[in-house]
């Protein structure tokens, strides 16, 4: 059988004892692959300076075979198969130690043009968390931003479903093959982020199942191809924060979204703030400033000239619940740096001018 170079890529990604760090230094010593498929173990022992014993225990034909099957199943459904030396290849994650030597794509995304942002968090949101996360994405708009997130259920699908609705491109990073959505009621979702200008991401090759243990090799992919990650409520372990604490490893930017300390979804956002392991998340304008991205933080002379009858705790107070439209007072106190006695008595005098109003849950919301 005639094989091209994308099939023996493809297989390098297959081998057994090959991984990302690995493979990309085979592929310095063995610049033509061809040769780690068809020379003697001894010879590539000689080459690369592996010992043969690992050239002696990879099925090498086997993983020829496989790759020639993915790449006709990729074919047949339009997946492209992009090796990390390809310029298409995204070059955020060529700048990761761990990144892929694989990637296998569905959509016609650019991945190397824009600005790219990971929006992960809980599998079970709160409205607190929901409103922060729809206020952050309608404000990402009209900013050459692309979402990233990992399609899970809770903050995951609303960050996708959030930039469809607001016709932000994003990009949603699987734990699995491209033969099959998980979990399957996102398989629409999955559908209108191709058709509408995304891209369904993975490393694993068609055939993969959603197993455990994909999870946080496919975190590693958020974290690595984003410019920044932010944490909309997490509790005190799980993906979310592997997501965080990756991007960190990568230099990257990462921002957590304060919550009430009795909150279980709040845990995870709080610790990471303060061990100073992320940003605290405010709005989108002081978010996109931080990032050096666009200066759309409201100018205090603006809110005077709205608001000229408003004290500057009042003032302080309605700029920031402006911005994301509704906050927990506990929030307001942490962003204020009061106590919470102080402003709920604040509060109290912006609820009388009619600018807000109270909710259930000590949470409050602009009004005017």
């Amino acid at each position: 059988m005639n094989y091209t170079d994308l099939h023996y890529q493809t297989a390098l990604s297959l081998l057994f004892g090959i991984g990302p760090r690995r493979g990309k230094d085979l592929v310095e010593k063995l610049p033509d692959l061809e040769r780690l498929f068809f020379d003697s173990p001894k010879n590539l022992s000689r080459s690369s300076g592996y010992r043969k014993e690992l050239f002696e225990q990879m099925d090498r034909s086997g993983a020829l075979e496989s790759a020639d099957s993915i790449l006709r199943f990729n074919e047949k459904n339009n997946i492209d198969t992009r090796f990390y030396t390809d310029d298409l290849f995204p070059h955020r994650l060529n700048k990761t130690p761990d990144g892929p030597l694989v990637l296998y794509t569905l959509g016609d995304c650019d991945l190397n043009s824009g600005r790219f942002t990971a929006i992960v968090g809980t599998r079970e949101p709160t409205g607190y968390g929901l409103d922060v996360c729809r206020q952050l994405v309608e404000n990402l708009s009209d900013q050459n931003i692309r979402t990233v997130s990992g399609l899970a259920y809770g903050i995951d699908t609303w960050a996708h479903q959030f930039s469809l609705d607001n016709d932000i491109p994003t990009i949603a990073v699987l734990g699995h093959g491209l033969d099959r959505i998980y979990p399957h009621k996102n398989r629409a979702l999955a559908r209108k982020i191709v058709s509408r200008g995304g891209m369904l991401m993975t490393e694993f090759p068609p055939g993969t199942n959603p197993d455990r243990e994909n999870f946080p090799k496919r975190n590693r992919l958020v974290a690595g191809v984003s410019d920044a990650t932010i944490v909309i409520e997490s509790k005190s372990s799980g993906g979310s924060l592997i997501t965080a604490r990756l991007a960190n490893d990568y230099n990257r930017d990462v921002f957590a979204v304060p919550g009430m300390i009795s909150m279980e979804t709040s845990l995870g956002c709080n610790l990471l703030i303060a061990n100073d392991e992320a940003h605290l998340y405010e709005n989108p304008a002081s978010f996109l400033e931080k990032m050096g991205w666009k200066n759309t933080s409201i100018k205090t002379e603006v809110q005077r000239t709205l608001f000229p009858e408003l004290s500057s705790d009042e003032l302080r107070i309605i700029q920031f619940v402006r911005s994301i439209r509704s906050a927990h007072v506990d929030v307001i106190a942490m962003k204020l740096q009061q106590p919470i006695s102080s402003v709920q008595a604040t509060l109290f005098l912006l609820e009388m001018k009619g600018l807000i109003r109270k909710l259930p849950g000590d949470q409050v919301e602009f009004i005017a």
